[in-house]
This record gives structure tokens, sequence and C-alpha cells, in this order.
């Protein structure tokens, strides 16, 4: 873990690839992350501060080639428009790592609403 001074905030030590999805706003290749195709049920929780963000429950197969979610941990996630001005970013709430992107109005689920989220980006917590 990394300590950092002024907010107190202990965050995981991040390999290469993830400090390119996870900090540099990168996406990983669709249909290449460990989550995909996962359905167990647990917390999904945010790789580099492990704050909790999605419960398994709200976890949908969309077939897009990354998880989905339809909704998150009230409070955990912040939306945030995407530098291309076209879509909107979702970043864990309490250390700002980039998550991926929310989309509305595609039907997929009664809630409208779909987190399409980097594998990478996440740690599966199991529920006990």
């Amino acid at each position: 873990m990394i300590y950092l001074t002024g907010n107190h905030m202990k965050l995981n030590k991040l390999n290469t690839e993830e400090t390119k999805v996870i900090v540099y706003k990168a996406t990983e290749a669709p249909f290449s992350g460990e989550y995909d195709n996962f359905f167990e049920e647990g917390t999904y929780v945010c790789r580099q501060c492990d704050t909790p963000l999605y419960i398994s429950d709200a976890k949908f197969h969309s077939g897009c080639g990354w998880p989905s979610f339809d909704s998150e941990i009230p409070g955990a996630v912040r939306r945030v428009p995407d530098k291309d001005g076209k879509r909107t970013e979702i970043i864990c709430a309490t250390c700002g790592a980039h998550l991926g992107h929310v989309f509305i109005g595609e039907k997929y689920t009664i809630k409208n609403t779909r987190h399409c989220v980097n594998s990478i980006s996440l740690k599966f917590i199991p529920k006990k």
C-alpha cells in the first residue's frame, strides 16, 4: 500500500496495466477482463483503495465485453463528464480511480442504467 500524506488515504500498489486504466483512464480490451462473465455473490471494491462500489445483485450480462451493473452502492461512485464530451465517466468517490463509463436509456434492466466497468479497476470480495 502507498500512504498519502494530507488526506491520509492508503492506496494499494498498482501494476503497470492497472495504472494505465485506473490512473491514466485507459480501457482494457473488451471480453478480456476477469469479471466480464463472472456472476458469484459478493461485493466489488475499488482496486486502488478497497472502497465497496457494487453489490453482485446489481451485475447483469450486457454482452458489451465489460462487467455491467445497473446501480452502485449509494455514494460510492461519482459521475463526471468525459474529456470527449460524449460520455459520462464513472470514478471511485473515495480515491478518484477511473472505473469506466455510465450509459442511460439502453433498456437492459428496469433501472435503465449500465455502468460499464473495467474489470481491472475492481477486486471481488466473495459473500461469506
